[in-house]
């Protein structure tokens, strides 16, 4: 027997050998297929304890274990708090580490203990643990301990951003995620609840329904300020469309193409929507937006903002933070006695002055990107109402100096461009997003008045009235009672930073963008006087030709702006031809222009449209000795000029590469014959194409390729109202006349000296015809 004994415990030995190897591809593989092992608590405990050691499990399986058997439906769970407590405190350690350093990709080997808890089954048992009052069939759901809770939640966001997988893992869980959204309505969990939300949301494949949560309205409306400010950073990932890359890098074929597969509202359409129905949220959001904010002083203020935000980088680290401040202090939920607490707060001794600021302007960012989507969406003309009612702009104006755009400069930081996915400063991204709100306000919508104040109002009316011509009817249906306060409007105060940033700063761009969306729609002479007297024409051109600036970013957006600035605006040109007084500044102009005609094209349909009106307007004399004396006008007059612009516009864009950033060019050189038309000059143009093909001896590709891009914008243009109202305005000419245009190129008969097809030998006709056709 003894000998049978030994012989059989040193077989097991080997069994317990074996199998303690294969401990971790067992688990492995049954979160991958679903079999052998639901949870790693399944296995006996002596073999967890035997492996532990070896394993360097830190005793995580044994504890999971004990946590499982202490939390089965009928217990109390105070047993179970204990051991989740543990746990976190385990867990913690690794998710600080990631938070405050490069958060590098999550590895198994940086972060072992997580990496151990979620394969051991703690992910699931703690989600179960948590929804288990959901599951009771009682009518009086037991409620959970709200300290166990918040710890529940805190280990789960710790294996989230440890752990690869385990987001995407409970973002799969629809019921979990819909569960989490009714813990919101405890103030006690919110904050930890919000930012597992956060996390989950940004990973699920689907967009969650908003109207699929359970009485999201009333959710909503319980929550204070601070817990809304929070849930923005929520919405932003359920109203957002989803991010498939830069949007303007996707080409319109494609887009056309999704929108016939996908000609019903989308999720994120109907979410704001949604949004909009929830009675006081676009009025809270705005008081938010412009609610006051305790100044901090002092000379090394920045620097001191700046170096908390390197490790108060992660939103849940400082918000915990302000919490503790928030509990020291007893305070009550009420706003007021948020701000009077948290001075006297203990902990707030213990934090930098800086602190509240960065908060609330990290609360900032997110309720302006909110907004800023919504007025971008399909119910713009609503949201604008409301904001003009809750006087956005105003507020906004009122905080620009102290809090928007304060005096300090930051010198050391790096300002990101407007394409670049990174983790700017709240600082820096505070500014962006306050920019893109302006920008998406005025762009086309006559509220944009609404950025100047009475005495700027009063400003353009006088200016109409001196060069005789009518007000503009949104200048005159403007409520005075809705513009902003003070010696300034929030346009002028843009206008004075513009001027004060470095050539190639990032913030030039969306400032110059901001100005831009004011000007655009039907061309005003009054607010391009109101500008041209501030010295926007001449800040530009220095910009362009006198600054070093290289930024093909910033320079696009200049060449943008300068354009509505001077379109149609004799007085632009003479200031234009004041500045650029010498042949050395006009030909390093011409080189920024011919550098990329895809960033310049906008302001050389300005200039070609610009001297058509003014070539009609002969009887002044005004205008006649601008037109004697403008270089810019003369260069553009010479027909050798126009034909090489027109030649190169056709040239670099074809079907397959149209964007919405460079179909301008299609636009532009459309413009050119349609002008050429009117002077019965299109024969002569499109000859002159045909003479540009067979000198550079590729016969019939680019005739070819412009008949394609011209059956595409039929495609594009007929079919998209904005589009057509978009082009009638900024040009002046009536769309039917652009239709009929494109109709007579395209134009079958090849006899006919007006269709393209006459220009086009028979042998080289409809070369690459396919290709619009797939």
């Amino acid at each position: 027997m003894a000998t049978l004994k030994g012989s059989e415990s040193h077989s097991t030995g080997a069994k317990q050998r074996h199998c303690k190897s294969n401990i971790v591809i067992k688990l492995t593989e049954s979160q991958i297929t679903g079999q052998t092992f639901s949870r790693g608590t399944q296995l006996p405990g002596g073999l967890l304890q035997e492996r532990d050691t070896r394993a360097k499990w830190q005793g995580i399986p044994s504890l999971l274990q004990k946590l499982y058997e202490s939390s089965h439906p009928n217990s109390d769970l105070a047993n179970a708090h204990g051991l989740v407590k543990v746990l976190s405190s385990q867990l913690s350690m690794e998710a600080m580490s990631f938070v405050t350093e490069d958060r590098k990709t999550a590895q198994e080997s940086t972060f072992p203990n997580t990496h151990t808890f979620d394969l051991f089954g703690g992910v699931h048992l703690l989600v179960e643990i948590l929804m288990r009052p959901t599951l009771t069939m009682q009518k009086k759901k037991p409620k959970m301990n709200d300290d166990l809770v918040k710890d529940c939640l805190s280990v789960l966001y710790n294996c989230c951003i440890c752990t690869e997988g385990v987001t995407k893992s409970l973002a799969a869980r629809d019921d979990f995620v819909l569960f989490l959204f009714t813990l919101m309505t405890n103030k006690k969990t919110f904050l930890q609840t919000a930012t597992l939300i956060e996390d989950i949301l940004g990973v699920k494949k689907e967009m969650i329904h908003l109207e699929s949560i359970p009485n999201l309205s009333g959710l909503v409306q319980s929550f204070d300020q601070q817990q809304l400010a929070n849930f923005c950073r929520i919405l932003s990932v359920t109203i957002s469309e989803p991010d498939l890359g830069n949007d303007d890098k996707h080409t319109l074929l494609a887009k056309n193409a999704q929108q016939k597969r996908n000609s019903s509202p989308s999720r994120a359409e109907v979410n704001q929507v949604t949004l909009l129905n929830i009675p006081g949220f676009i009025e809270r959001l705005c008081k938010l937006a412009t609610r006051k904010v305790s100044e901090a002083t002092g000379a090394n203020f920045l620097q001191e903002l700046e170096e908390w935000y390197t490790w108060l980088d992660n939103a849940l680290v400082l918000d915990a933070l302000m919490q503790m401040a928030t509990e020291e202090a007893e305070q009550s939920s009420t706003e007021s006695s948020d701000e009077s607490s948290l001075a006297t707060s203990p902990l707030r001794h213990r934090l930098p002055p800086s602190m509240k600021i960065v908060h609330e302007i990290m609360y900032k960012v997110e309720v302006l990107y909110v907004l800023c989507v919504l007025l971008m969406g399909r119910q713009r003309n609503q949201v604008h109402r409301m904001l003009a009612e809750f006087r956005l702009i105003p507020g906004l104006n009122n905080l620009f100096d102290k809090l928007i755009w304060r005096k300090y400069t930051v010198s050391n930081h790096v300002v990101h461009g407007q394409n670049e996915n990174c983790d700017c400063s709240p600082e820096i991204s505070f500014k962006i997003q306050f920019l893109r709100l302006l920008q998406s306000f005025s762009d086309h919508h006559e509220n944009k008045y609404l950025l100047l104040n009475s005495q700027e109002l009063n400003e353009l009316s006088a200016i109409s009235m001196k060069a005789n011509i009518p007000e503009v009817e949104a200048l005159v249906n403007t409520d005075r009672s809705l513009v902003c306060d003070g010696k300034k409007g929030l346009l002028t105060r843009l206008l004075t930073v513009m001027k004060r940033e470095p050539p190639d700063s990032s913030f030039r761009f969306w400032q110059a963008r901001a100005v831009e969306s004011f000007l655009r729609g039907a061309t005003s002479y009054a607010d391009q006087m109101f500008l041209l007297k501030r010295g926007l024409l001449e800040h530009i051109l220095f910009c362009i030709i006198d600054s070093g600036c290289t930024s093909r970013d910033v320079l696009q957006s200049y060449f943008d702006l300068l354009g509505e600035l001077m379109k149609f605006n004799i007085d632009a040109f003479k200031r234009f031809n004041k500045y650029v007084n010498t042949p050395e500044k006009f030909q390093a102009f011409l080189t920024q222009i011919n550098s990329s005609l895809v960033d310049s094209n906008m302001l050389v349909r300005c200039i070609v449209l610009s001297l058509d009106r003014f070539q009609s307007q002969t009887e002044d004399v005004k205008v006649v000795e601008v037109l004697s004396e403008c270089c810019l006008l003369s260069y553009m007059a010479r027909m050798e000029n126009r034909l090489a612009f027109l030649f190169r516009l056709v040239n670099i864009i074809n079907v397959q590469t149209l964007t919405q950033e460079n179909v301008s060019c299609l636009n532009t050189s459309l413009v050119i014959l349609m002008l050429a038309r009117r002077k019965a000059k299109l024969p002569f143009y499109l000859n002159a194409l045909r003479e540009k093909e067979y000198a550079e001896k590729y016969p019939g590709c680019l005739l070819n390729n412009f008949r394609n891009l011209l059956r595409f914008w039929q495609c594009h243009y007929l079919n998209k109202d904005k589009d057509s109202t978009c082009l009638e305005n900024s040009s002046c000419i009536p769309f039917s006349f652009w239709k009929e245009t494109v109709s007579v190129l395209l134009g079958s008969d090849r006899t006919s000296l007006c269709a393209i097809a006459s220009y086009i030998d028979e042998p080289f006709m409809d070369l690459d015809r396919d290709l619009l056709d797939d």
